[in-house]
């Protein structure tokens, strides 16, 4: 099987959950690729992996479910993560960058964990003590 099969499948067969923690771990990716960009002055691929990364951002943002309590208190964050990504597009700014980077990492890890809960509550009551 191909790397791109193997990609392709792990998407198709993925729950929603773990889309979303695929989806913070690409922006995470491409932020960290634009910064090294940014280090090496090389624009035109800062400029591309900016753009991913707030491609996920968007995507996110409308995937939301307005009607949770939480959205309210999230939103603007993902409103201010794609601010920052574009300011650092703008003025070539790592700093920046890096600030979407720990905002993104920490959606990320706490997403992860609510996956690792929910699973251990769906599969963890057999009760092997």
């Amino acid at each position: 099987m191909s790397i791109q099969a193997y990609q392709n499948n792990s998407v198709e067969t993925a729950s929603p959950g773990e889309l979303t923690l695929m989806l913070y771990n690409g922006c995470l990716k491409f932020i960290k690729l634009a910064k090294k960009a940014v280090d090496n002055e090389d624009f035109e691929a800062k400029n591309r992996n900016i753009q991913k990364a707030q491609n996920i951002i968007r995507e996110l943002m409308i995937t939301i479910d307005p009607n949770a309590s939480v959205s309210q208190e999230i939103l603007p964050i993902y409103e201010f993560i794609n601010h920052r990504l574009m300011d650092a597009n703008i003025y070539n700014d790592a700093r920046m960058l890096g600030e979407a980077l720990e905002l993104v990492t920490e959606f990320r890890d706490t997403w992860k964990e609510v996956l690792r809960q929910t699973r251990q509550l769906q599969h963890g009551q057999g009760g092997n003590a």
